[in-house]
C-alpha cells in the first residue's frame, strides 16, 4: 500500500510504534542479511488490534510469517537476533555468510 493510497492515514492513527531489527540466514543458499522494521500498532473500527510492518518507508509483510531470501527467493529462512550477520561478515569477508 503506498502513502497515496491511504497508508498515511493509518500511520497517523498508530497507537504505538516499536523499532525492531532481525538477522536472517537462508538455509537454502547460505545468504545472510539484516533488516530493521517499524512495527506500528493500530486498532480498527471494531476495536481489534493489528500491526503494520514498515521497512525503508514501505509497508512489508511480517518478517515472522514466511520470510523470503533476498538472494534465492527461498522460504527456508532462519531468523536470528540482530547483529549476527554483521558479526559473521567481520569474521569472514566476502562470500556467503556461514550459518550459525
Amino acid at each position: 500500500m503506498s502513502e497515496s493510497s491511504g497508508y498515511r492515514g493509518l500511520r497517523a492513527g498508530a497507537t504505538a510504534v516499536v523499532n525492531e531489527a532481525y538477522s536472517f540466514a537462508c538455509m537454502r543458499c547460505g545468504y545472510g542479511w539484516e533488516q530493521s522494521f517499524e512495527i506500528e500498532h493500530h486498532t480498527d473500527a471494531d476495536g481489534h488490534d493489528f500491526v503494520i510492518y514498515v521497512s525503508d518507508g514501505r509497508v512489508v509483510p511480517s518478517p515472522l510469517n514466511r520470510p523470503t531470501c533476498r538472494n534465492c527467493d527461498g522460504h527456508v529462512v532462519r531468523i536470528l537476533r540482530p547483529g549476527r550477520v554483521a558479526s559473521a561478515r567481520k569474521d569472514r569477508p566476502g562470500g556467503p555468510v556461514p550459518l550459525p
